[in-house]
């Protein structure tokens, strides 16, 4: 029979709660990790095939309800961060030692994920989110402190990101979400890249399909934290190249080989960093309906430009401008082009992604008057409207108070049964 496709709607917040999983298989591999990115093959079990197995193999610490319930003050709805497919995410407070309950505002911050007891697929994300995060620890994953699994009711309790969702800082306008600057969003991507590459390491062996703006949290110093590993998938084992899999992710990341044939691998997660890097360099969505007839898809409209010295800058941020190098923004559209490669081979893998971004970060390289006197001509001759002033960015100032959590954006889903 021929592919069937359906497409579904999948709420987006700072803490995104999808309910997107159809399967997460459990084969073989030993997750393990440290907080310094090194991994210990005898620091955790293999990882465990029965839910029983998965609960009992973690270091997680077992919430009871009635503890939640207080943490989060009856779940009340003044504390929600976010809502979606997968239910809603609370605001929480525990003691940082007992890991206790503790009196709203003092103590430590969590975050609480719900599942939706309606939900028809939020079980297997929730158990795929403990396996997962219960044994891989890494400073650019978010920490997932603990669970709850008592009668029917099902919660997650995860370290609290007060800067929300890189989706947030990129695409949200307001007072609340200063445009991020560009070293901000070279800081960013390179401890995206970090996350991912400890992923595909040979020690880890995980493909987290599922790389994109609102999966990436920032905590109060913009450092990058990967979440949602509802979609996460063992990597291949022994002489085989790929992991066999029914399609699903989110529309504009998915790599083009994994949408025709469902053959995963890690180069899959490699195109969609691409993608994720084009919209910081851009300011631009993935898919957006809204921009004029040949936009709508980011990388069909930018790629002819990422390589050209004369036409780059009509992909870059214009709330960018003055703050990088012209051979800065050159070398990161040069290795957004190499990740969103149609061959996979072609691709390069995350740990030289980090490599080029860190040359990048430690660049001292400033705009040069001929530079910036060029970019300003091209700009005055391809627009009719006057010379623009750059906003205030998130890297200009930083205000701890700004809220982190608006109302949750949508975004579509397709997958194929």
């Amino acid at each position: 029979m021929g592919n069937c496709w359906t497409a579904r709607i999948k709420a987006e917040s700072p803490y995104h709660t999808g309910g997107n999983l159809k399967y997460v298989s459990n084969d073989g591999n030993v997750l393990s990790g440290s907080s310094s990115g090194k991994v210990s093959s005898n620091s955790v079990p293999p990882t465990p095939r029965s839910e029983g197995d998965i609960l009992q193999s973690t270091n997680l610490k077992s919430f009871s309800l009635s503890e939640l319930k207080t943490a989060t003050r009856n779940f009340r709805p003044d504390s929600v961060l976010g809502e979606g497919g997968f239910g809603s995410v609370f605001k929480g407070w525990i003691d940082e030692n007992a890991l206790t309950a503790s009196k709203p505002g003092t103590g430590t911050v969590i975050a609480v994920k719900r599942l939706n007891q309606e939900g028809f697929q939020g079980h297997r994300e929730w158990l795929a989110e403990v396996n997962y995060l219960g044994q891989l620890y890494h400073p650019n994953l978010v920490k997932l402190i603990g669970y709850c699994l008592e009668d029917e009711h099902r919660l997650l309790v995860y370290e609290f990101m007060p800067r929300g969702s890189l989706e947030n800082h990129l695409f949200r306008r307001g007072s609340y979400f200063q445009p991020l600057s560009w070293n901000l969003r070279m800081k960013v991507s390179l401890g995206a890249a970090k996350g991912l590459a400890f992923l595909h390491s040979a020690e880890t062996k995980v493909i987290y399909r599922d790389f994109k703006t609102s999966n990436i949290l920032l905590d109060s110093k913009y450092n990058a934290k990967l979440s949602d590993f509802g979609l996460a998938k063992d990597g291949p084992v022994g002489d085989k190249s790929h992991v066999s899999t029914r399609v699903m992710g989110t529309y504009g990341y998915a790599a083009p080989e994994y949408l025709a044939t469902g053959h995963l691998t890690a180069k899959s997660d490699v195109y969609s960093f691409g993608v994720v890097l084009l919209e910081m360099l851009s300011g631009r969505r993935a898919v957006d309906k809204n921009r004029p007839t040949g936009e709508h898809n980011l990388v069909e409209w930018a790629k002819p430009y990422l390589n050209s010295k004369r036409k780059i800058f009509r992909v870059l941020d214009t709330r960018l401008e003055g703050q990088y190098s012209l051979g800065g923004a050159q070398k990161a559209a040069n290795l957004a082009l190499q990740c969103l490669s149609s061959e996979p081979k072609f691709r390069p893998n995350m740990d030289e992604v980090v490599t080029v971004l860190e040359q990048l970060q430690e660049s001292k390289d400033t705009r040069t008057s001929t530079e910036k006197e060029k970019i300003l001509n091209d700009r005055k001759l391809s627009s009719s409207s006057g010379p623009k002033h750059r906003r205030r960015s998130a890297g200009d100032v930083c205000d701890g108070n700004a809220a982190s959590y608006p109302r949750p954006s949508a975004s579509p889903l397709y997958t194929q049964p």
